[in-house]
């Protein structure tokens, strides 16, 4: 009876040994980098109210990520992009951030592309320790605020504060202007955070601004406020806002025959300005930005020769900042310790002397690119000049 016990119990554990052995191993969570492929998240307006600027980032993206997989990858590593559209959406980009960091496993994320989108996916990018990049989240509190520096947000275009006080400046001292008004777009914190930094630099420079008037997203009708400000005293109106609105204000302003030079920020960057105000409403119309196909830089020239064999078209800035952001992270890719998240982290805030399309820039202490701006003179529509400011 003994031996038959014992051999039963033997038996037990080989069954138990074998069934052990059948078990697959368990899988590490996905690090955004295997032996072949680099995953970047892209997670962009590629539908909805502010396409025009995902779309554009998104162009230029890829052609980078072609130009990088052609010359041999990341360290021999192709980079592979995890696209999404948050149709314009801060909930659904928010969702699509917890999506491509804890399921698809995303080395970095590139995107949204407006500030109010790209904040809402930071608190996911800083759970799950995952950095993520915006070309042109311009507010000021993007990458730091009263809390403190979000360290795994960053960004390669210069904010609101530096735009709003750079037209502010250029109002005055180019086109010496002493009274302004603002239209401000009071429905995004992009509107908001240029009109507040115009109107500051702008008194002081001892200019005035005489009136504030604001409208939300999706407006279509200005005439009652184009009238309303008709009786004041001004030579400059700043529109902080985006082309959709903006468009539609300058076509009814000359309409109603408001001749004075009109003001914007990058927000104005788009063809579809051109096709909401019409050319020749955009004559004496200005916008700080980012790049200018003006531009006679030698790397400047080889991106527009570059893009337009790809597309077909010229760029604008938003396709050059998207092209920059993924060099940008690439080059970051490329120097850190380690493929994680926190390593390209580290890389990304240690960038100095980047070369981009858009201007060479270092990172400075709160996520930001130290970089120069220019302000876009536009004659029918078209870019007839630009002006620089310095570092």
């Amino acid at each position: 009876m003994k031996k038959l016990l014992s051999v039963f119990l033997v038996l037990v554990l080989m069954a138990a040994a074998l069934v052990g052995c059948s078990k697959a191993p368990s899988q590490p969570a996905a690090s955004g980098a295997d032996a072949e492929e680099i995953k970047i998240g892209i997670n962009y307006e590629l539908s909805g109210g502010v396409a025009a600027y995902g779309q554009a980032n998104l162009e230029g993206i890829e052609l980078a990520v072609e130009q990088i997989n052609a010359a041999g990858g990341v360290d021999g590593k192709m980079i592979k992009l995890v696209t999404y559209d948050n149709k314009s959406d801060h909930a659904e980009a928010t969702t699509l951030a917890n999506r491509m960091m804890t399921q698809d496993g995303v080395l970095a994320a590139i995107g949204p592309a407006t500030s109010g989108a790209f904040k809402a996916t930071i608190p996911v990018a800083e759970k799950n320790e995952v950095p993520v990049v915006s070309g042109s989240a311009t507010a000021d509190d993007v990458t730091v605020d009263d809390k403190g520096l979000k360290e795994y947000a960053f960004r390669i275009c210069f904010n609101d504060s530096y735009q709003g006080t750079a037209m502010a400046d250029f109002a005055m001292n180019t086109l010496g202007a002493k009274n302004a008004v603002i239209i401000m777009d009071s429905s995004s914190d992009y509107g908001k955070g240029l009109a507040k930094n115009f109107k500051e630099q702008f008194e002081r420079n001892g200019g005035k601004v005489v009136a504030e008037e604001s409208y939300v997203e999706k407006d279509t009708e200005f005439n009652a406020i184009l009238t309303k400000i008709k009786g004041e005293d001004f030579d400059v109106i700043f529109i902080p806002g985006y082309y959709e609105e903006a468009g539609l204000i300058i076509k009814q302003a000359r309409a109603q025959g408001i001749d004075t030079p009109i003001l914007g920020a990058d927000g104005f960057d788009s063809p579809d300005l051109l096709e909401l105000a019409g050319a020749d409403a955009l004559n004496d119309v200005y916008f700080s930005n980012h790049y200018s196909s003006l531009d006679q830089d030698p790397v400047v020239l080889k991106f527009i020769e570059d893009f337009k064999a790809k597309y077909g078209k010229d760029p604008n800035a938003f396709h050059a900042l998207g092209y920059d952001a993924m060099k940008f992270v690439a080059d970051a890719v490329g120097r850190a310790a380690n493929l994680d998240g926190p390593s390209v982290k580290d890389a990304l805030a240690s960038t100095e002397n980047f070369v981009g399309v858009t201007g060479s820039f270092s990172i400075d202490e709160n996520h930001n690119p130290v970089k120069s701006i220019v302000v876009i003179g536009l004659k029918d529509g078209v870019q007839d000049s630009i002006t620089r400011s310095g570092e």
